[in-house]
């Protein structure tokens, strides 16, 4: 995982399909940047921030946006997948990186928390923003997984979707709360199950799924899960 030169974590650069949300089973390069400004207690990628527990100096190292460039270039595949971590901790390493690539013919997706606000060049080069705001049993205070101002931003794009991970069905509800306060249709809401295992992942999932014909939502799986399990760069 992955940090631009003046960012702040390295890059991991891998080919694979994504696994989630309403682009998921889409072939896509896939660049992963380290640091996050929020600590979901369920998170799948602690080693791209939880410096507590992964060693920094091992987990991520610095790239030159031209080496990233051409590792992503390489895989031949016009689709790119920014994540993380918080990719837009380090938005103003990643915007000449993307503006080339953007002017290369690539359609690029980013995956945020939504709780920061995309630079305006940034913005102009993104297809699609996969908003995954964190709910309550993240385990993150309301002042840090809420930022209102973001919030409205991303709700206003017809490019962004909110996902929404659900542990249980006390999640439902803020759902709720969130989706009307900001004015967000049901049709751009996709709830996915928290899960870091097959098993658990079916069986939340089929809970989920019918909550979304029942209620309007979007549904989304975990791909990577079912497929992979825990590995990384998969």
């Amino acid at each position: 995982m992955s940090r631009l030169p003046d960012g702040t974590g390295r890059p991991e650069v891998f080919h694979s399909i994504q696994g989630e949300g309403v682009y998921a089973g889409r072939p896509a390069a896939f660049l992963r940047l380290a640091s996050c400004n929020l600590a979901c207690t369920w998170c799948d990628t602690r080693y791209t921030w939880d410096w507590a527990r992964y060693d920094r100096e091992k987990e991520t190292v610095a790239m030159p946006s031209a080496d990233v460039e051409l590792a992503i270039v390489r895989f031949g595949c016009r689709s790119l997948v920014v994540t993380g971590g918080e990719p837009l901790l380090q938005q103003g390493e990643l915007v000449p990186l993307l503006e080339r690539l953007k002017g290369g013919g690539f359609w690029i997706e980013v995956e945020t928390n939504g709780t920061i606000l995309p630079d305006e060049r940034l913005a102009g080069v993104i297809d699609h923003w996969s908003v995954s705001p964190k709910l309550a049993s993240s385990g993150n205070p309301p002042a840090s997984r809420e930022k209102p101002e973001a919030y409205r931003h991303f709700s206003r794009l017809p490019s962004a979707h909110f996902k929404y991970v659900v542990e249980g069905p006390e999640d439902l509800e803020e759902i709720g709360l969130l989706s009307a306060r900001y004015h967000i249709p049901r049709g751009r809401v996709i709830l996915m199950p928290q899960a870091g295992e097959s098993a658990q992942l079916l069986e939340k999932g089929r809970w989920l799924a019918d909550i979304c014909v029942r209620e309007g939502f979007l549904f989304s799986t975990r791909l990577q899960v079912l497929l992979w399990g825990q590995r990384r760069g998969m």
